[in-house]
């Protein structure tokens, strides 16, 4: 089991160990949930979203809740702190590549992670376009 955490970059091991931005967000404008039935990851981020000065849409509150491994914690962390105050066309382009490279690289076996975090994000926005457009 040591072993397994030598696999792991600094990053990744602070942001498993002291996670940020975890919890709920009460009333939130958009909710993604993701998960991997191979490994059993679960993921889901809430989304607070407010007009900046130039009247675009940015991402002014953003938590998650992952049921899973180190690096599926690493990665939903890793996105949040990614994707905070950015417009929603930016944090579309947050890739899994980004992710993982924003962790300084994640081991072979749980690359899957990142894809996890990128859709979970993704999932949130569009649950937010699709709320803003069902209540017009």
């Amino acid at each position: 089991m040591a072993n397994d955490f030598m696999q792991y970059s600094k990053e990744v091991l602070e942001h498993f160990t002291n996670p940020h931005n975890q919890g709920v967000i009460e009333n939130p404008d958009g909710v993604g949930m993701v998960g991997n039935p191979v490994c059993g990851d679960l993921m889901k981020i809430y989304l607070k979203i407010k007009k900046n000065k130039k009247g675009e849409e940015i991402i002014s509150g953003i938590k998650f809740e992952t049921l899973g491994c180190a690096s599926a914690i690493a990665t939903s962390s890793m996105i949040t702190d990614l994707a905070k105050n950015k417009t929603l066309e930016e944090a579309k382009k947050i890739t899994r590549n980004d992710v993982a490279d924003a962790l300084n690289g994640l081991p072979p076996i749980k690359l899957h992670c990142s894809n996890l975090a990128s859709e979970a994000l993704e999932a949130a926005i569009n649950n937010y376009n699709e709320n803003k457009i069902a209540n017009k």
